[in-house]
């Protein structure tokens, strides 16, 4: 893996963080330690961001981007399925083609067809938490934060229920495409999720164009069809690949997050039961709190000067979400989590700007929908066994979490 980054801090005011280390942790206080002495720290993979004001303002900044290849390149991936789906993705796109794609997109998947599906999503975490009240542990992972994404993105797309469990094993492993530093098997799996979804996706745009519903594929495949030949079938499967990708992955992750959050603030939880009003303001602080999207990376397209540093062509930045969120220069008690806080700084896992995640409303959705329904009928969670961990970069949240509510 190469960098133009030092492995060392320089000037001595810089501070070195080995990200790569399996003992890394951004909670640690060497961390915040960090963040008080200076914007960036450098690390063996590059530039870490762990700031808010400096992360959010370099996401929204055009001489950074996606470069989805030389992402791929680092992490020893130079060609196949993953290569062949994560390079085109829409948001390794810039200008006129990101819009172009985007555009598409958004004359199907609308606010309106996503705050439609809010009853489905409610009766959903009913059932669920039926399921959850039943038992005297439950694994919330695989009963509950998992389930509820799935079957809410299947309903959007018009997958039927007897096709969830393999749709769900291809979109659980599809999201590893960001840890593939991890090494093991993770390629492998990457490999055979984006095969299999691949498939499905061209089995729903043949299925709709012959026999279009309710759905978000049948729309899309609409919008598709009236576009004149702007977007190509091979884009049009990418999209529903990535809409899949984006909006199951992070949501899971992130429920779970709130579950472990909440255990260790039970005052908080108990609160929202009573209050379901503050479910909105729960959902944004859970989500600054432990974000599943702990880093979010780019690449510099141009050298360029900010800030006193100069960065050349080529660095890999990372926008150390999970920190730059309890910056006390961003907000006020950073430190707490507070869900009657009203806090005035976006959470930044969703991106900025242009490549905003088209995905952020229905996670909204799901996760305000789900905390106070669970936290009516449930008594405060607490961890009733070992927690195992996706993470420190790319996505994170518990890959099992075992619960006792009450």
């Amino acid at each position: 893996m190469s960098t133009s980054v030092s492995q060392e801090p320089t000037p001595q005011n810089v501070p070195f963080l080995d990200v790569l280390d399996p003992a890394f942790d951004f909670g640690a206080p060497k961390v915040l330690a960090a963040q008080a002495a200076n914007w960036y720290a450098t690390s063996p993979i590059g530039l870490l961001v762990l700031r808010y004001e400096q992360a959010n303002d370099l996401l929204r900044d055009r001489r950074l981007d996606h470069n989805g290849k030389q992402f791929l390149e680092m992490n020893g991936v130079f060609d196949g399925p993953i290569h062949e789906w994560f390079v085109p993705m829409i948001v390794n796109h810039e200008g006129d083609d990101h819009r172009r794609l985007r555009r598409l997109m958004g004359k199907a998947f609308t606010v309106r067809t996503v705050e439609s599906l809010r009853p489905f999503v409610r009766a959903q975490v009913e059932q669920l938490t039926d399921g959850l009240a039943s038992a005297e542990v439950c694994e919330f992972v695989e009963d509950f934060s998992t389930r509820l994404p799935l079957v809410v993105m299947c309903r959007l797309l018009g997958v039927p229920p007897e096709d969830y469990d393999v749709f769900g094993a291809w979109t659980r492993d599809i999201g590893l495409v960001f840890s593939l530093a991890a090494g093991g098997d993770v390629v492998t799996r990457v490999e055979a999720a984006v095969r299999g979804l691949n498939g499905y996706a061209d089995f729903l745009i043949e299925e709709k164009s012959a026999r279009p519903t309710d759905d978000l594929s049948s729309a899309l495949v609409a919008a598709y069809r009236a576009d004149d030949g702007r977007v190509s079938k091979d884009e049009l499967r990418n999209l529903l690949v990535t809409l899949v990708f984006g909006a199951q992955d992070n949501t899971r992750h992130q429920l779970a997050n709130a579950m472990v959050a909440f255990s260790e603030h039970p005052d908080q939880w108990t609160l929202l039961g009573q209050r379901p009003e503050l479910a909105a303001q729960a959902v944004e602080e859970v989500m600054r709190w432990l974000p599943s999207a702990g880093t979010i990376y780019r690449f510099a397209a141009e050298g360029f000067d900010y800030e006193g540093l100069h960065i050349e062509q080529g660095t890999f930045l990372t926008m150390c979400v999970s920190v730059a969120q309890r910056d006390p220069r961003a907000y006020k008690n950073a430190d707490q989590f507070d869900i009657t806080a009203v806090r005035h700084n976006p959470p930044l896992q969703f991106g900025a700007g242009p490549h905003h995640c088209l995905g952020a409303a229905l996670a909204r959705v799901e996760i305000g929908e789900a905390l106070p329904i669970l936290a009516a009928r449930l008594g405060p969670p607490s961890v009733a066994g070992s927690i195992t961990w996706q993470g420190p970069i790319g996505i994170q949240g518990p890959d099992a979490l075992p619960l006792r509510f009450g």
